[in-house]
């Protein structure tokens, strides 16, 4: 059992918790019996796993199949799994995992891309409705939070592993391939002539979202098809991305399934 702080490995998976150590080690971390398991559904590689010895009573079966599939699996007091999570109350099992890079994939029916996205918990929460929805893919631009980010993961509740994703080098260079091949570009901005709803979602789209502070730039505003706004009470100055994107997300299934 690894019961000191000061273990190579434990330094090692704490540097996770920084943007640049999950760079520099090409790896991230995965915290908590759910995106543990919902990674192995997926077939997603495991390069480490730490647990404590109350968590391998409790889940026998599964920590069976993750000796079998992973490179290094390490027992760990309680207090060392405290300390490489970035959770206050990890339930036991914390997994590092490599960076994959995407490799680029199209549109069929349906795509987003975010701008200068910030805040994890609203990248999360997208992935998460995006797979809900069956989204093909989504572009987040440089600039973003990290995809990989622990809290981008916890939030997207699982559902990080079932979504095509991947970061955009230049997002409008992106924007405009995909213009190029017949999808139409639709951009959300607060003062767009048309509602949401009032436009047709059934054919091969792409969704544009800014940040959650300054919106959508100009010039991406500019390469759209499209603009439509999501209506809002006087006095109320703009929704939640998250909130926005879900919406966008499930009028065009309602437009795609003709109810």
């Amino acid at each position: 059992m690894l019961t000191s702080l000061q273990n190579p490995l434990v330094k090692q998976i704490r540097k996770l918790h920084q943007a640049k150590g999950r760079k520099e080690q090409q790896l991230f971390l995965l915290e908590g019996t759910h995106l543990v398991e919902a990674a192995c559904e997926r077939d997603y590689p495991l390069t480490t796993v730490c647990y404590t010895s109350l968590w391998q009573e409790r889940h026998q079966p599964m920590m069976e199949m993750l000796t079998s599939r992973t490179e290094r699996c390490e027992l760990v007091s309680p207090e060392v799994l405290e300390a490489i999570a970035t959770t206050v109350h990890p339930d036991g099992v914390i997994a590092t995992a490599p960076r994959i890079t995407s490799v680029p994939h199209a549109i069929e029916g349906l795509g987003i891309a975010l701008e200068t996205l910030q805040d994890p918990g609203n990248l999360g929460t997208i992935i998460r409705t995006a797979t809900a929805t069956g989204v093909d893919g989504l572009w987040l631009s440089s600039d973003s939070v990290d995809l990989d980010h622990p809290k981008v993961l916890r939030a997207s509740a699982g559902a990080w592993f079932g979504l095509n994703k991947t970061v955009s080098l230049n997002l409008a260079t992106d924007i405009s391939h995909f213009q190029q091949q017949g999808l139409q570009i639709v951009a959300t901005v607060p003062h767009a002539s048309l509602s949401y709803w009032q436009l047709d979602l059934t054919q091969p789209t792409l969704l544009v979202f800014g940040n959650e502070g300054a919106g959508l730039s100009p010039d991406l505003q500019a390469l759209a098809d499209h603009q439509v706004q999501i209506p809002l009470q006087r006095g109320v100055e703009s929704l939640n991305v998250g909130i926005s994107v879900a919406l966008m997300l499930y009028e065009a299934q309602r437009q795609r399934q003709g109810i």
